[in-house]
């Protein structure tokens, strides 16, 4: 069965995956992988419940009661996002411990660099201001992007070009990406109104800071340009840079609207093609094409053809990582991800909320409808029980079983002169991660 929907299109394959209520779930249950969390309080967390068309016109029972359940054989593979321990494939890092260390070390130059720029305008206390807020924000999370452009740079140079001198470059190229995420992030904790970040609290939540977040974001927007302009701005590929650059602000501002839209919609008007939409904008584009793309330019890449295959493939990895993402907002432990899953309680179209629609009874639907978007603890523990009770962790695991199965084989497809470790590379660091 796997191997027929490895050799579907995405398309297809969300529709195999991800089926309505009136085409269940017997596909799936065949080869169903569990992997369930071990500390669910959900008692029917183990069993994925098969409606019929006639139960679908009755009021929903209790999971537990249902004749019409599957209990799900436990096996070997335990999902990731749902173990306790860091699983063997999230615990390898895509480029070595003294790559991440020597990524860091620029760190303090680009501070410095940054600082003596800011002196220009002002020497005492919007500079020290800065400062403050690039230390803060900037070199904290895995620096998965920064670290994916100098990985692609080091795989898509020539053996020659591979310099100290070129690496520090292809870092602060990283550092730059790094900063765009920063601003982002910075932008999106205060629309969200989320309260904690990479392990400590917001910045727009310290008391000294505030809204004053704002402005910060745009300061260390800015200031990317800068550094652009001083290490790259001779080479022939510099107005490429920027032009990627303001593209990826434009595409991900885009993306940021439909999210934010979106949570206004009522729940049950969410589809998979909403989601995908916010997914590629928001998520895809500057976080798995803009490292690539960029370490392509600097190699002196210059093929429309192979950017659009790097392109495809990319945002195909950046859809599976924003399933995984939404995953763990929801069934995350705050204490490895860093972070406060808002999703339910913002309304936001996520991947569990479309698929749980795609798959609820009308009776359902009124539950989503009436918890789905509150602060409320109960009702976002209702929501929770709920796609437990719709068997979404499970359907889960064999969505991302399949999509990786799938992005590996059209990795293999490509056949323009673009290295396929490379992307092989990527999704190692982000397969079965638990953060």
């Amino acid at each position: 069965m796997f191997s027929k929907l490895a050799q579907l299109s995405t398309g297809q394959l969300s529709r195999a995956l991800l089926g309505g209520a009136r085409q269940p779930t017997a596909l799936l249950v065949a080869a169903a992988c569990r992997g369930i969390s071990k500390s669910s309080e959900v008692n029917n967390s183990d069993y994925m419940t098969i409606r019929t068309d006639n139960q679908n016109q009755t009021s929903a029972r209790s999971s537990c009661d249902s004749k019409q359940q599957i209990r799900l054989k436990k096996v070997s593979r335990t999902l990731s996002t749902l173990n306790s321990s860091v699983p063997e494939a999230a615990a390898q890092t895509a480029v070595p411990k003294s790559e991440s260390r020597e990524f860091m070390a620029v760190f303090p130059d680009l501070v410095r660099d940054l600082t003596e720029y800011a002196r220009k305008f002002d020497k005492n206390v919007a500079t020290k201001w800065f400062v403050r807020a690039l230390q803060y924000n900037v070199p904290k999370g895995k620096k998965n992007r920064g670290l994916a452009s100098v990985l692609a740079y080091r795989m898509l140079a020539k053996h020659e070009d591979i310099t100290p001198e070129n690496i520090r470059r292809a870092q602060y190229l990283g550092w730059c990406i790094e900063m765009l995420h920063t601003m982002f992030l910075l932008m999106d904790d205060i629309m969200d109104g989320s309260t904690m970040r990479r392990g400590q609290e917001c910045w727009h939540k310290l008391d000294d800071v505030k809204m004053v977040a704002i402005n910060d974001g745009i300061m260390i927007d800015a200031a990317i340009f800068y550094v652009l302009k001083k290490h790259f701005g001779n080479e022939p590929y510099y107005p490429r840079l920027l032009e990627e650059f303001s593209n990826m602000k434009f595409i991900t501002t885009i993306g940021q609207s439909l999210d934010l839209q979106s949570a206004t919609l009522d729940v049950t008007q969410y589809t998979m093609d909403i989601y995908k939409s916010i997914v590629f904008h928001k998520t895809a584009y500057y976080t798995f094409y803009l490292p690539v793309a960029m370490a392509m330019h600097m190699t002196g890449y210059t093929d429309p053809e192979m950017f659009r295959q790097a392109k495809t493939i990319l945002l195909e990895i950046g859809q599976f990582y924003q399933a995984q993402d939404d995953f763990l907002d929801c069934f995350g432990d705050p204490a490895v991800i860093g972070k406060v899953g808002t999703d339910i309680a913002e309304g936001k179209c996520s991947w569990l909320a479309v698929v749980a629609m795609q798959r609820a009874t009308e009776e359902q639907k009124q539950v989503m409808k009436a918890c789905y978007g509150s602060h409320d603890p109960e009702k976002i523990a209702r929501v929770k029980k709920l796609y437990e009770q719709l068997g979404l962790p499970t359907t889960y695991a064999i969505y991302e079983e399949e999509s990786y199965n799938m992005i590996k084989t059209h990795i293999q497809q490509i056949s323009r002169g673009l290295p396929h470790e490379l992307f092989f590379k990527i999704m190692e660091k982000i397969y079965r991660r638990d953060a």
